[in-house]
This record gives structure tokens, sequence and C-alpha cells, in this order.
């Protein structure tokens, strides 16, 4: 089965750091492009908030671009989410998600729409 497994959330004060892992099994993860996405109580999935492709081609959205940085390790089928400078609307269950790069490849970032979820890691910002 295809899985994707988040983890790395927890508390931490505003101005402060987290590093989020996502592992996948059950696919190619060579094959499948990567993205986060996050949900706070009451409100709408936001995201994708970054992507990251096979290759390592980026994507970034403007509410985190200079303070968050998806990564990847195609060996350990793992991705990840390098969060600074983390604020109290950060807070939310942070979730990741794939797709097969061919779908990036033939309607480009903005275009895609993911396949397959991870149930997501919460991140509580404190002031």
């Amino acid at each position: 089965e295809k899985q994707l497994v988040e983890s790395g959330g927890g508390l931490v004060q505003a101005g402060g750091s987290l590093r989020l892992s996502c592992v996948a099994s059950g696919f190619s993860f060579g094959n499948y492009a990567i993205g986060w996405f996050r949900q706070a109580p009451g409100r709408e999935r936001e995201g994708p908030l970054c992507i990251m492709s096979p290759d390592g081609s980026s994507y970034y959205a403007d509410s985190v671009k200079g303070r968050f940085t998806i990564s990847r390790d195609n060996s350990e089928n793992t991705a990840y989410l390098q969060m600074n400078n983390l604020k109290v609307e950060d807070t939310a269950a942070y979730i990741c998600a794939a797709v097969d790069d061919f779908e990036v490849i033939t309607r480009g970032f903005r275009g895609v729409e993911f396949d397959y979820w991870g149930p997501g890691t919460q991140v509580t910002v404190s002031s």
C-alpha cells in the first residue's frame, strides 16, 4: 500500500525552528514529487506550501518563502521540511503529499493535483 507518514511536529516558541520528515513507502519515491500542506483548526487546508520534484526542482508559496526549506533524500524515500522563524500563525497540522512527477512535467507546479496524503503532524507555535 502507498503510504506517507510525517514526524517531527511539536510545541515551539515563536522565532524557533522545527524540522519535519515525511517517509514514503509502497511506491517508487524517485518518480514522485512531494509537497507540504497545512491545516489549522476551523480553517481550510493551505497549500501547497512547497513542492520538490525528484531532481530537486522546487516551488515555494509566498507565505513560507525565505523561512521554510523543502529537501529530499531519494535513497531514503524521505522528504523534509525545515521551518525557521516560526510564527504563531504557522500553528497547524502539517501534511505531506505525493504526485507522479509526470504530472509536474506535464502541468507545472501550479497545475498539479496530489494523489497520496499523509495523516499529518501537529506543529504548535506559542507566543
